[in-house]
């Protein structure tokens, strides 16, 4: 078993419940670890056989521009995606953070971690 990270792949995006979140938008940040059988990679030195993290990239990327209230629903569509596209990947954790969240707080950030196992 074998474990790719991507840490800190920062977007600004517009998810949050309040309409303001929606038009100015904020900083995130995500972290994605993908498990997976790595022995085929290392032996062939082939990407075929590897978990591509440009693709892992991509997805997140694509997935942070959908707008959405909440970020567990962000997560869960980053993790939906990952086991659908990249067979390889056996489980995925996937965390979303919100930079300076408008909580009426001084809170650096706020973060939503899940996980998904095929």
């Amino acid at each position: 078993m074998g474990i790719i990270r991507l840490n800190n792949i920062r977007t600004f995006s517009f998810h949050g419940c309040m309409p303001e979140e929606a038009k100015i938008g904020s900083e995130y940040r995500v972290d994605i670890t993908a498990n997976g059988n790595f022995r085929d990679a290392a032996a062939t030195d082939e990407l075929v056989h590897a978990i591509d993290y440009v693709q892992l990239n991509q997805i997140v990327k694509e997935e942070m521009d959908k707008r959405s209230k909440l970020l567990e629903t962000v997560v869960q569509r980053i993790i939906d995606r990952v086991l659908l596209e990249i067979k390889l990947v056996e489980k995925v954790t996937v965390a979303v953070s919100k930079i300076n969240p408008p909580i009426g707080g001084d809170v650096e950030y706020v973060t939503v971690e899940m996980q998904g196992v095929r």
